[in-house]
Formats: structure tokens, C-alpha cells, sequence
């Protein structure tokens, strides 16, 4: 099985910006970040201005909070971008400008989990460890265990299962990481997977059995974007980047009384952005981003 997905990656993993040694441990951090719950056309161009811009923890900690939210663009999550400097400024600070080396300090910065903690120790340092994201439990619980995976939090028996099939050469695990992770987003994708193109089809119990369960909901249904408080917020985070780009520092109230008609929902969110540090309330209830 080990042959046939690498083969399978030697031949069709996509040329990714930061892959293939082509970037620094911080490089491969940020692109981690960028990529959770975001697809990876969104994020190339998103991520190759952020590192012309920030190429290192300690140039993104010295950046205001106005530049990072504009540079993080419509990404989505902006919470994300923040906490982001914030774990710049603790590596800068505490670690010399240099990322950590252990599991344990990574998942201690902040904004930084399981996944990302994982993926750091595997893709920038070369650990012997599984990185378990949606779709490598989908692949692995389908061709294993011949069921679907449902999502949710990340299972036992799921991350010991992860574990169990992890090579023990730390090299090859590196590969089967990356593989795994392009094998669930290419082919054995959550609907529709490719099963002619999937490099471990003679091997799968799930699709032996007919795929059984695919198809189904989610375990927790996922939230309809439009109408919701976080559009709302999108759109003023982005009227106020569009502004900046116009040279303007400021939104008129005017100008936001337009960008949404149930007033009432529109300053929630803009108390709301204000609270969550994204943007200043001016006394005239003028809007800007935070220097």
C-alpha cells in the first residue's frame, strides 16, 4: 500500500509554493494556518504576499493590526490572522525568531492546535508523527475500517489508527503525511470520490462494500454563510481594506449605514469587531482599522 501511494504522489501532488523544501519551519506554519477551513486556490496568492510581506515571525509581530487584517483579505476567519501575530510575537520574543522543535511548545503558542502543531513537526522538521486532519480520517477510516468518517472531533480510534499505520522510517512518514492529506482532497473526497483514480481502490473496504453511509449529514450541520453575522462582519472588514486601498483611513458612517439594510444586526457586528480588536469606533461612528 505504501508503493502505491507514493507513487501516487510522486506523480500527482500539486505544486504548492511551500512544499518540496522550498520554504522555511515559519513558512509551512503560516500555510497550515491559511489553509484550515479554506481551499487551496484561495490561499497560493494569499500566502506568497504574506511571506513577500512577513517573511519571518519577528517582521510579523512588528506589523500593525490594520496591515494584517488587510493582507489577510478575504480569507475568511480573520480571527485567525491575529492570533497569528500573536504567536509571532511569542516566537520572536521567547524563541529567538525561530520556531520551536517539540510538540509540546508549538501547541503552546498561540492559536496553534493538534493539527498545525503536527503538520509543523512532520513538514518543517522531519518527525516521526501523524498529522490527522478531515481528510486523512476519511481516507484511513474508509479503507480500513470500510465506514464513513462523519467529521467532528477527532476520535481515539481514529487518532490510533493514524498512529498504527504511520511508517516508522521518519522519511516516509513525511511522504505518507502529505500524501494522505492529497489523496482525501483529490480523490477520496467526502461525495464524489474518484475510486478509478485512487491509488488504494483494490484495497478499500468502503468502497468493497459500496460506500456505504456516503452521502450522509454531517454530525453537525454546517452553518448557512449567507444572512449571518460573520457576512456581516466580512463586509465591513472588507469596505474598510477597500478604503485603505483607496488611501483612505476611514469609513463615514454613511458609508456604513449602506453596506447592510437591518441596521440593528450591522451594529451588533460592529460592536462585535470592535470588541474582538478588528476595527476602532470613531466618536462620529466612523469606522477604522486599528493602527
Amino acid at each position: 500500500m505504501k508503493h502505491e501511494l507514493f507513487s501516487w504522489w510522486d506523480e500527482n501532488a500539486r505544486d504548492l509554493p511551500w512544499r518540496f523544501g522550498r520554504t522555511t519551519p515559519w513558512g509551512i506554519l503560516i500555510s497550515e494556518v491559511m489553509s484550515q477551513q479554506t481551499q487551496m486556490s484561495r490561499v497560493v496568492q494569499y500566502w506568497t504576499d504574506w511571506m513577500d510581506l512577513w517573511p519571518d515571525a519577528a517582521s510579523l509581530a512588528k506589523a500593525s493590526t490594520a496591515e494584517v487584517v488587510t493582507a489577510w483579505g478575504r480569507l475568511g476567519y480573520p480571527r485567525r490572522a491575529l492570533r497569528l501575530q500573536e504567536c509571532a510575537k511569542v516566537v520572536a520574543e521567547q524563541y529567538h525568531n525561530e520556531l520551536p522543535k517539540t510538540y509540546d511548545e508549538l501547541i503552546a503558542l498561540p492559536g496553534i492546535g493538534d493539527y498545525t502543531s503536527s503538520a509543523v513537526m512532520s513538514f518543517a522538521f522531519g518527525e516521526r508523527i501523524a498529522v490527522i486532519d478531515t481528510n486523512v480520517r476519511r481516507v484511513l477510516w474508509r479503507t480500513f475500517k470500510g465506514e464513513e468518517s462523519f467529521g467532528g472531533a477527532t476520535k481515539p480510534a481514529e487518532r490510533r489508527l493514524a498512529n498504527d499505520v504511520l511508517p516508522q522510517n521518519p522519511k516516509e512518514s513525511v511522504v505518507w503525511n502529505e500524501a494522505l492529506i492529497e489523496l482525501g482532497a483529490l480523490v477520496c473526497t467526502a461525495k464524489k470520490p474518484k475510486i478509478d483514480e485512487d491509488p488504494w481502490a483494490a484495497y478499500s473496504r468502503f468502497y468493497a462494500a459500496g460506500c456505504p453511509g456516503i452521502g450522509q449529514k454531517r454530525t453537525r450541520p454546517r452553518q448557512s454563510y449567507k444572512g449571518t453575522n460573520r457576512q456581516v462582519r466580512g463586509i465591513i472588514l472588507n469596505a474598510l481594506r477597500e478604503a485603505g486601498k483607496e488611501g483612505r483611513t476611514i469609513l463615514s458612517r454613511p458609508e456604513v449605514e449602506k453596506l447592510w439594510d437591518d441596521q440593528i444586526q450591522l451594529d451588533a457586528c460592529i460592536a462585535s469587531l470592535d470588541e474582538d480588536g478588528f476595527i476602532e469606533i470613531n466618536p462620529d461612528r466612523s469606522l477604522k482599522l486599528p493602527v
